[in-house]
């Protein structure tokens, strides 16, 4: 969990997408987030976390739906939804963190 101290605690807001491969909604996610980083470019950062592999942080977060998207910024959580959500609302919610 030390790790995604160090990954929270940047200047830059950082997105996570907690997700699993057998979930649907989280494969459908995989492009859009794909999008998002792409257009935010070195702003921002999109990170996956495969919530299978990540037991612990995704029971210390109680990530219960798939997939569930976090924005943090300077080690504060800013923003958390579960679903599904296009790129351009992904994108303007980053935009209003930077």
């Amino acid at each position: 969990m030390s790790k995604f101290g160090e990954l929270i605690d940047v200047e830059v807001p950082v997105l996570f997408d907690f997700f699993t491969e057998w979930d649907e909604a989280s494969n459908a996610m995989h492009d859009v987030l794909r999008d998002v980083a792409a257009a935010l470019g070195d702003k921002a950062k999109v990170i996956k976390i495969d919530v299978d592999k990540n037991q612990a942080l995704s029971e210390a977060l109680r990530i219960k739906g798939l997939p569930t998207l976090i924005i943090y910024k300077s080690g504060d959580m800013k923003w958390r939804q579960s679903g599904e959500l296009d790129a351009n609302t992904i994108i303007g919610l980053m935009q209003n963190h930077m």
